[in-house]
């Protein structure tokens, strides 16, 4: 399989986790604690099948830029967090970063 989708699956997992996490109020919150516990183990086995392909620095840079992208916009699309714009232009340079290790670099496996 493409490790790219299995990133992308990493990716999405822990979107979800993080998500659950601000809905488990302290883990007081039974259900979303366990997508917790549930979209974290997720997102580290993926990241573990990824690794076999790519390397570590493209797996977990990628992972990690777009996570805090992903759980940016979750943030302001369903919890209202406040975004300006200096932190939009921040997180089109993640976007960006992102774009230039795996596209232009010769870091990953193209």
């Amino acid at each position: 399989m493409n490790p790219y989708i299995v990133l992308a699956g990493a990716i999405l997992s822990e979107l979800l986790g993080t998500t659950a996490l601000e809905l488990s109020d302290g883990f007081t919150n039974l259900v979303p604690s366990v997508g917790v516990v549930v979209g974290y183990g997720l997102a580290f086995y993926l990241l573990s099948v990824t690794l076999q392909d790519l390397p570590v620095g493209v797996v977990y840079g990628t992972w990690a830029a777009l996570g805090i992208v992903g759980v940016a916009v979750v943030g302001v699309v369903v919890f209202g967090d406040p975004i300006d714009s200096i932190g939009i232009v921040g997180l089109l340079l993640i976007i960006a970063g992102v774009y230039c290790v795996n596209i232009l670099s010769e870091m990953s496996a193209h």
